[in-house]
C-alpha cells in the first residue's frame, strides 16, 4: 500500500533525515497513544505524544511524552521558565498549529514553538511521533527529532 507524504514526511526529505512513515487504523473514538502503540503492535513508552501548552510569561510551547504519562504542568511550567501553564482549549490547536487532536506533530507546526521531548526517549532506537495526520505515525530516531524540533531533553513528569 502505497502512503502519501504529509508535510512533515517532506520537511524530513529536506533536512535529509531518515524516517519511516508506519500507518495504523484511525479509531475516531480512542485516539489516545495507547490505541496506537497497540495498533503497531509496539511499546508504549516509544509511543511519543505531541502535547501543546501555553504558559503565563512566556507563551505557547510543546512537550512530548510517552503516551501513557500525563505531563505534570508544574514541571512543564517551571521548565519552560513560565509560573504556570495549561494546555491549550482544542478549539485553539488547528488554527495554532495546523494539526488536529490525533494527528499533532511537533515537526511542521505553522510556527515553531519551544519544544522539550521527555528524556525517555534516549533510551531507544527509535520512537513513534503523528507524522501529521490521524493514521500515520513517524518512526524516528530521538536524536534526529530532537535535533529537528532543536527540542530540550528534559524530566516533563516524575
Amino acid at each position: 500500500m502505497k502512503i502519501n507524504k504529509t508535510n512533515v514526511a517532506r520537511l524530513l526529505d529536506k533536512a535529509a533525515v531518515s524516517y519511516e512513515l508506519i500507518s495504523y487504523d484511525v479509531d475516531e473514538n480512542d485516539l489516545s497513544a495507547i490505541h496506537v502503540a497497540m495498533s503497531l503492535n509496539e511499546n508504549i513508552e516509544q509511543v511519543f505524544k505531541t502535547i501543546v501548552l501555553h504558559g503565563d510569561k512566556n507563551g505557547y510551547f510543546v512537550c512530548i511524552i510517552p503516551g501513557e504519562h500525563e505531563i505534570d504542568l508544574k514541571m512543564a511550567a517551571k521548565i519552560s521558565r513560565n509560573k504556570k501553564c495549561e494546555l491549550i482549549p482544542m478549539k485553539e490547536l488547528l488554527p495554532l498549529t495546523g494539526y488536529i487532536r490525533g494527528g499533532c506533530s511537533p515537526i511542521g507546526m505553522k510556527k515553531h514553538f519551544p519544544t522539550y521531548i521527555h528524556e525517555t526517549c534516549l533510551t531507544f532506537d527509535y520512537i513513534y511521533i503523528s507524522a501529521g495526520i490521524r493514521g500515520l505515525q513517524l518512526k524516528i530516531s530521538p536524536h534526529d527529532l530532537i535535533k529537528e524540533t532543536n527540542a530540550e531533553v528534559c524530566a516533563l513528569f516524575a
